[in-house]
């Protein structure tokens, strides 16, 4: 199958005029489910919660990354750390 670009008069008038295309976007808005408050507030809090986590993993992980690190390359100097 060949593809024919389309030229702007077709682009053109296929494209709604502003206030069908705001009719558009309305009845597509009208169809979205909305999460309740409840709903909301549970994901938020678990948002907050795992972010929390992270960044108690990823200080730990980097603590032992930089010990390893100090204690590989403190080898060899003579001195203790």
């Amino acid at each position: 199958m060949v593809r024919v670009p389309m030229t702007y008069e077709r682009l053109m008038a296929e494209r709604p005029n502003p206030i069908q295309f705001l009719q558009q976007v309305r009845a597509e808005a009208s169809k979205v489910v909305w999460p309740s408050r409840r709903e909301t507030a549970v994901s938020t809090v678990m948002v907050i919660a795992m972010a929390f986590l992270a960044a108690i993993f990823f200080l730990a992980a980097d603590q032992v990354i930089g010990y390893g690190v100090k204690f590989l390359l403190g080898v060899g100097t003579g001195t203790q750390s």
